[in-house]
């Protein structure tokens, strides 16, 4: 498939093969064409590359502006705001969804009259992937951009990153009414294991990217707290596995 960007701030034939040079070598690229005069990249990629990438990849040179449809991207916004943001103002809003759904399961079991711990994690990773879920559906195609950054599945097959979000949704729902339990911790178990390798990756590579986990919403980097994120999950989802096995 072949995209056109505009390209602003090129002057000069350097400008043209400096620009050219870069985006050859964003991942997935197969050719680059810089028009000087008509100030536009023309592109030919094996499958969709999230147009961030590229802004990413031209952040060294910040007088050259890659611009879709007539709008900026806003990767170097969102790196420049994570680094004068404090670590509670950056991830806030995933702590109060932790706070939220974790206050609400421990509250089910208070009414309940007894704490009851498999349950209790049931209804932790039902309000977990449904409020994760919600998220993502909220702007699809934006999480979908955001996680085929990183993501080993979604790197190679751009399709897989819309149907990780309703994944997660049906997740939340087989958890919440309690389908088939050894099937839903065994597919939770997978698909997060796989999940987690695609951050563990950005994370030791100290990729300063933006972390897809609640979609295109909230702009979060990619951090440990997205690896405690899917590892909470994998180890909830194996010990639930045990469980059932065990009787």
């Amino acid at each position: 498939m072949t995209h056109t960007y505009n390209i602003s701030g090129m002057t000069c034939g350097g400008c043209q093969a400096t620009v050219r040079i870069v985006l050859s070598k964003v991942k997935g690229v197969k050719n680059v064409k810089v028009d000087l005069e008509k100030a536009q990249a023309t592109i030919e990629m094996d499958e969709h590359i999230p147009t961030n990438n590229f802004q990413i990849a031209l952040k060294d040179h910040p007088k050259f502006q890659l611009t879709e449809n007539g709008h900026k991207v806003e990767a170097d916004n969102f790196l420049r705001d994570e680094e004068t943001k404090s670590w509670a103002e950056t991830y806030k809003p995933i702590l109060l969804i932790f706070g939220y759904i974790l206050g609400v399961t421990i509250l089910i079991e208070t009414v309940n009259g007894a704490f009851i711990w498999t349950r209790w994690m049931e209804h932790f990773m039902a309000g977990f992937f449904l409020v994760f879920s919600f998220f993502k559906l909220l702007s699809l195609q934006g999480f979908a951009e955001s996680y085929s950054t990183y993501d080993i599945i979604a790197k190679r097959w751009a399709w897989w990153s819309y149907v990780y979000a309703f994944i997660e949704l049906a997740l939340g729902i087989a958890f919440f009414i309690g389908f088939s339990p050894l099937f839903t911790n065994a597919v939770t178990f997978v698909v997060m294991s796989v999940s987690i390798i695609g951050v563990l990756q950005s994370v030791m590579n100290k990729r300063k990217i933006k972390c897809a986990c609640l979609g295109a919403v909230f702009n979060l980097p990619m951090s440990t707290i997205t690896i405690i994120e899917d590892a909470l999950m994998i180890a909830m989802s194996l010990i639930m596995i045990m469980v059932l096995i065990n009787g």
